[in-house]
């Protein structure tokens, strides 16, 4: 059995312990969707202050496309608060397509990095600097201290990370670090758009986004559309991804399902 004093300090390891494997911060903000379904398996919302892990598949993982776009959405109401780092590894960032997001582009800082290492560097920095809300970097994998380094930088000024998870010129896949030290990992692809009731062409840009992992969460996966950037503004900042269906065990919903607006 231990001793009063030796069950104290155990105790007191065991508090911190589950305080860091929390992001070290049990009473951090939080940013909802405005989604019930998605705000409950956050637990409670996007929480701030720490880094969020996006990557996507097949050809995704060299482009990026949708993964940068449900990103950007994301990231859009935090860079209205303050400043937003990109850190590129390919200088293929299209601000304008960013501003039809919704994204405000004249809060973005671009940064082309030269390696990952460079690009890990560059955004612990910017995420540790005075009046940056978020920074958002492309590299092909965080290991467990960096992923940790970009932690602490994200608590020093509370502003929040997210990594997309990219190889910018294509080539042979390297082997994924064990653990990671992300609040959140998403999985992100693509999905049909549909136009509004009556109208022809093309819809509002949908998302199929996985989330896989979350601290103190449970997964889920689901059907977003991007609002426009003019009616999401105008309505007090409401978050800028709107839920379309629920798809359960990451199954695709009936098709009735995914057709109804929420």
């Amino acid at each position: 059995m231990p001793q009063p004093a030796a069950a104290g300090r155990l105790a007191a390891v065991r508090a911190k312990v589950a305080a860091l494997e929390a992001g070290g911060r049990a009473d951090s903000a939080r940013l909802p969707f405005g989604a019930e379904a998605v705000d409950a398996a956050l637990g409670g919302g996007l929480p701030l202050g720490r880094w969020h892990e996006v990557g996507g598949s097949g050809l995704e993982t060299e482009t990026g496309a949708a993964p940068a776009a449900f990103t950007a959405l994301m990231a859009a109401p935090l860079a209205r608060r303050g400043w937003a780092v990109w850190v590129l590894r390919r200088d293929d960032l299209w601000a304008p397509g960013l501003e039809g997001l919704g994204f405000p582009a004249d809060r973005l800082i671009q940064v082309c990095a030269r390696d990952e290492a460079e690009a890990l560097g560059v955004m612990e920095d910017a995420l540790g600097a005075q009046g940056v809300a978020a920074v958002i970097g492309e590299v092909e994998d965080v290991d467990l201290t960096a992923g940790r380094r970009l932690q602490l930088a994200s608590e020093k000024a509370g502003a929040t990370g997210f990594v997309i998870r990219r190889r910018p010129f294509g080539g042979q896949a390297r082997r994924e670090a064990p653990g990671s030290a992300a609040a959140t990992r998403w999985r992100v692809a693509s999905a049909p758009s549909e136009p509004p009731a009556g109208e022809f062409g093309l819809g509002a840009p949908r998302f199929l986004a996985a989330l896989e992992r979350c601290r103190g969460g449970r997964p889920g996966a689901w059907l977003f559309e991007a609002k426009s950037a003019f009616s999401w503004e105008a309505r007090d900042g409401t978050h800028p991804l709107r839920l379309v269906a629920d798809l359960g065990d990451r199954e695709l919903a009936p098709a009735q399902s995914v057709r109804r607006v929420a």
